[in-house]
């Protein structure tokens, strides 16, 4: 089991009073290192090589001190030496590695002191070796725990896609397809993500079962995962005492993922092979938005597009999602933080029971990209809140009780079972490393494992069941997302008769694209509650015959007004097969719920950055003008 913060401090303490006043490089380095991954409870064998051969500046060629591929970089020296020079020559290295190896942290140390720098973060810090029980957490990546940087187009996540696609098709090729495939493939991927990031103790387990206790030959794999999956379902004291010490080893997870049976495929030496390539992957690096991505890329193309499956940038998520709600709570919390009166910590605390009981829905969730992004901003909210609400010296004490958020707030419809299944993954991957982050900021483990609640994620075509039975609108705070892409000349007879009944226009419903039919269901729905709401569509609702079909609806008959606007802007996407289009973002509100300043996003260029205006009242035709 993971030790706790407080343990791996008392031990860095132990570490430190043990090695006051050594320090020679050649003859204690390994020594030295194999000690102090120990204080992690982590072999330093199971992650890291010593004196790894590399060529640096000038093809020559030098051994890295302790290497740790893809995560860090040790250049010892002994007690007294110049650390400046330490770090050129760390850095002199990075030419001749991999770029898939490339470290995002290096450390360097002269025994009696530390200077670790965080490549990603741009963050260093430096304290002497008696210090280290007050730094242990900046290790936290040793354990799986530590920052994460969500960037569009990271390397890794198109590499994690790649190796996915190739398992998927060993699968598919071996004639194993359809509902079992997609389940399985599921199931892996949250398996490696577990197994990199601190859920599955101690890490590399997963790994480990594959590797020592499968044949070359793959034959007896199958076997193997099928006894895996039926552990991961079962409690600990359900278990058989007579369970193999390897499965024994691995956590209760719950949270029905690995509940139903699957048929699971009969494995050659070469899917074998293929599995364990994505085994040695590090996951740790994925972000759980691209998750969805990563399973877009291989669904059958003609099947994503009659979906209107486009994977969302996160960077145009949050177009959507500042405005709507995140901007208004941070600009909250920075009133209340700033509150100098006895009153502030009393706001505050209940702040955060507000954060906790806010509810979103997403009637087009696909694979729950805008609902990891928004789950992910609101627990990074939670953390700034609770600097300001607890006392420290208080964290280890309090940590059961830090978070008040969780996955069960955050409601999804989805016509495709495929993807729900994907989103529900992809949130608890977001919950683990929210977690991790938590534990970081407070100095004790944080961890959900069993998962004791899930997401509530619809496996229903959104147009015809009621949004009210699977959340009732006076319980919900948002309505957002991107709704499918289709215009009325691509429709099927199925999808055009359904915008005419919704829209309730005759015959002239079919002129209106499909995503209007998402806008009409959620201004009928806000009405018996007092949810906002935020969609991305196609800059044709905006334009043309629709403008007369649609807005009087919404505005008459819905009884909403548009509170926010992005006008046209390049709308990109991810996944393989990009969908490139023009689209508006509209933020709609109840009467007397919008603000009285309406805020409009305008672009010189499409493919640039936003401008704001704040506007008195937002139409249509505010926003379908070209950009000023």
């Amino acid at each position: 089991m993971r030790l706790s913060w407080n343990e791996i401090r008392a031990r860095a303490a132990t570490f430190a009073r043990d090695w006051a006043g050594e320090g020679y490089e050649k003859g204690q380095t390994q020594l030295f290192y194999r000690d102090f991954f120990d204080v992690f409870g982590m072999p330093v064998r199971r992650v890291a090589t010593f004196e790894e051969p590399v060529k640096n500046l000038g093809d020559k060629r030098g051994f890295i001190d302790l290497f740790w591929k893809g995560v860090l970089l040790v250049e010892q020296k002994s007690v007294g030496l110049d650390l400046k020079k330490a770090k050129a020559q760390a850095l002199n290295y990075f030419p001749g590695l991999k770029d898939a190896d490339l470290p995002r942290y290096v450390l360097l140390s002269d025994f009696k002191s530390f200077e670790l720098y965080d490549l990603e973060e741009d963050e260093q810090v430096v304290f002497p070796l008696s210090e280290l029980p007050r730094h242990v957490e900046k290790f936290g990546f040793i354990l799986g725990v530590q920052k994460r940087s969500f960037k569009d187009q990271d390397p890794v996540n198109i590499e994690a896609s790649e190796l996915v696609g190739k398992l998927h098709d060993a699968l598919k090729d071996s004639g194993y397809s359809g509902h079992d495939l997609e389940q399985f493939l599921v199931r892996i991927v949250f398996c490696l993500f577990a197994d990199d990031t601190g859920i599955f103790e101690p890490r590399g387990i997963f790994l480990d079962l594959l590797e020592t206790r499968t044949r070359e030959d793959g034959s007896d794999l199958g076997g193997w995962l099928t006894q895996l999956f039926q552990v991961l379902n079962t409690s600990e004291e359900e278990r058989s005492r007579n369970l193999d010490s390897d499965l024994a080893r691995f956590p209760y997870v719950n949270g029905d993922l690995f509940r139903d049976a699957l048929r699971i495929p009969s494995f050659d030496s070469g899917m074998r092979q293929r599995l364990l390539d994505t085994c040695h992957f590090d996951w740790s690096l994925i972000s759980p938005a691209i998750f969805g991505a990563l399973f877009q890329s291989v669904m059958n193309k003609q099947e994503r597009r009659a979906l209107g499956a486009h994977y969302t940038t996160e960077k145009n998520i949050l177009k959507v999602i500042c405005p709507l709600f995140l901007d208004d709570l941070r600009a909250e919390f920075t009133r209340l933080k700033a509150r100098r009166d006895s009153r502030r910590m009393p706001e505050l605390l209940a702040f955060q029971e507000k954060l906790g009981r806010l509810r979103f829905l997403d009637p087009a969730c696909g694979c729950g990209n805008f609902l990891i992004i928004a789950y992910r901003e609101l627990r990074a909210l939670e953390i700034d809140v609770l600097r300001e609400v607890r006392p420290k010296g208080q964290y280890d004490a309090l940590a059961d009780l830090l978070s008040m958020i969780n996955v069960d707030q955050f409601y999804g419809i989805e016509i495709g079972e495929f993807p729900v299944r994907i989103a529900e993954v992809a949130l608890w991957m977001m919950d683990h490393i929210m977690n991790n982050r938590l534990s970081l900021e407070f100095g004790e483990t944080y961890v959900r494992i069993p998962l004791r609640k899930s997401p509530h994620i619809l496996h229903a075509d959104a147009l015809e069941v009621d949004w009210a039975s699977h959340l009732p609108p006076d319980q919900c705070s948002y309505v957002f997302g991107n709704p499918p892409f289709i215009g009325a000349k691509y429709q099927s007879l199925e999808q055009r008769a359904q915008v005419r009944r919704i829209a309730a226009l005759s015959k002239s419903g079919g002129t209106l694209d499909y995503v209007t039919a998402w806008f009409i269901a959620a201004g009928k729905y806000v009405q018996r509650g007092n949810a906002k709401i935020g969609f991305v569509a196609t800059n044709s609702i905006t334009q043309g015959e629709q403008v007369a079909q649609l807005w009087p609806v919404i505005f008459d008959r819905c009884k909403v007004e548009i509170a926010f606007a992005h006008r046209t802007f390049a709308w990109g996407s991810d996944a393989r097969g990009k969908a490139h289009v023009h689209v508006v973002i509209i933020g709609l509100a109840k009467g007397a719920d919008a603000p009285k300043d309406k805020r409009l996003f305008s672009y010189d260029d499409i493919n640039g950055e936003p401008h704001e205006s704040i506007h008195a009242v937002l139409t249509p035709s505010t926003f379908s003008m070209p950009a000023a």
